[in-house]
């Protein structure tokens, strides 16, 4: 529309279809300007607003935790304090945008004015140029300062539109990870011998999470790690299932470079027990069946379910082993969710066990049945165990004790008794509480 009207002026007059674009390079300049502006103030409104709401789901997430410290006050005064900064960004944003438009729309009239009078002038002054000239000029003049104005209002919407397709394009650009990797080896039958041999590991920021971690498991034997919160231990048992990528040394999986295995193939050979299980808002049934790509009978769930010591648990709910267990299992107490992710293992009957402190939420005499349980899996799999009590990890075949990312004490229950460190510190630390705790007991 711009051209052919342009084209259109110059041919009634050269003169006076330069002086109708002669606005074009100051609203250019004036459009380029808002842009920075625009783009900045809808980046500062973006943040405020993830933080805004990361504040409320926090909250709702965390109410009770904020009515049992009766916290409901201070944190309102904290939503009012992010919220008026939100509100304070959002103006910032509508001040700059809506300034564009009154200074766009003037000189755009100014410009068309000045072409008008400049037209009247050419028919009074110049015989050549006619009044039906400068009729069809004027028409024209519209057409040519409205694409103007429109591309200046667009330049600005873009630059809202572009923070919003940064910030999506940080999340997009994340190296994502694909069932179908490099992998050599998809299928097959594992033994579960496992070599770390100077392995190193730090994530994005670059600290250094582990340092030339090296030890050798053979298969069938289980593996306990012990050492202070942050210490690594975690994190070693998230480099077998390939959740972690190392980035020194090299760890072998039955002889073979942990990275030789695709993760979908090893993820089917890893059964894990976490800390804090997550379970899926599905039925006590279909979570404990969850790990398990083929049909499972009731008989098999029920037997996992026993063997984890939850089946009695279970036959209480109001529809038992159909019952829905809620968003996150949030029907269920820590004990019960823990005992249906030790279930859910059990049945998945896999070749290397990984067991992060999974016994940490339930009582001493169910910890004994569960234990009964896991020795008895434990049979014949390599197993990694994650633990705080000295208890759980004695009877292991090697305990690993990890201290900021370094192995500083390896050896079985009975060698690192023998020698100064942290591991009989511990040992000796929990036997005083627990012995006084007897006494005390037997006292009352």
């Amino acid at each position: 529309m711009f051209v052919f009207n342009f084209i259109a002026v110059s041919l009634i007059d050269i003169r006076l279809a330069f002086l109708a674009v002669a606005i074009v390079p100051i609203i250019g300049t004036i459009s380029i300007f808002f842009f920075h502006k625009i783009y900045n103030a809808y980046s500062a409104h973006q943040e405020q607003e993830g933080e805004l709401t990361a504040f409320i789901q926090e909250n709702l997430s965390g109410i009770r935790v904020v009515r049992a410290f009766a916290r409901q006050k201070k944190e309102k005064e904290r939503f009012d304090v992010i919220n008026t900064e939100q509100k304070k960004r959002g103006l910032t944003v509508l001040f700059w945008h809506t300034l564009y438009w009154p200074v766009a729309h003037a000189l755009c009239g100014i410009q068309w004015v000045s072409a008008l009078i400049f037209g009247a002038y050419l028919t009074l002054k110049d015989p050549l140029f006619t009044p039906g000239m400068l009729i069809s000029s004027t028409f024209m003049f519209s057409s040519m300062i409205w694409p103007i104005q429109e591309l200046g209002r667009m330049i600005t919407e873009i630059s809202r539109s572009y923070v919003s397709f940064s910030r999506i394009h940080e999340i997009l650009e994340e190296d994502q990870e694909t069932v179908k990797d490099n992998a050599l080896i998809h299928s097959g039958t594992l033994k579960g011998e496992l070599v770390f041999d100077n392995v190193g590991f730090s994530y994005s920021e670059g600290v250094p999470v582990l340092h030339n971690i090296s030890f050798r498991c053979e298969p069938g034997e289980t593996v306990a790690f012990l050492g202070a919160t942050g210490s690594g231990k975690t994190t070693i048992i998230n480099i077998l299932p390939r959740f972690y990528g190392y980035n020194s040394g090299e760890v072998y999986l039955d002889g073979k470079p942990l990275n030789h295995f695709g993760r979908h193939f090893l993820r089917q050979n890893i059964g894990i027990v976490e800390q804090d299980p997550f379970l899926f808002s599905m039925t006590v049934a279909e979570n404990i069946s969850y790990g398990v790509d083929r049909e499972v009978s009731q008989e098999e769930i029920e037997k996992a379910a026993k063997a984890a010591a939850v089946h009695e648990s279970i036959l209480r709910f109001p529809e038992q082993y159909q019952t829905l267990v809620g968003e996150k299992g949030v029907s269920l107490s820590g004990g019960q969710k823990q005992r249906i992710a030790i279930a859910r293992a059990l049945l998945k009957d896999p070749r290397i066990l990984i067991l992060d402190d999974s016994t940490s939420a339930v009582d001493a005499e169910t910890e004994e049945h569960i234990q009964a349980a896991l020795d008895e899996l434990m049979k014949g799999r390599t197993t990694f165990i994650i633990a705080h009590r000295i208890q759980t990890l004695k009877k292991a075949d090697k305990i690993i004790v990890l201290d900021e990312g370094r192995i500083v004490q390896m050896g079985c229950h009975d060698a690192l008794l023998k020698e100064k460190g942290f591991y009989r510190d511990v040992f000796d630390l929990q036997t005083k509480i627990e012995e006084e705790l007897a006494q005390e007991l037997s006292a009352g």
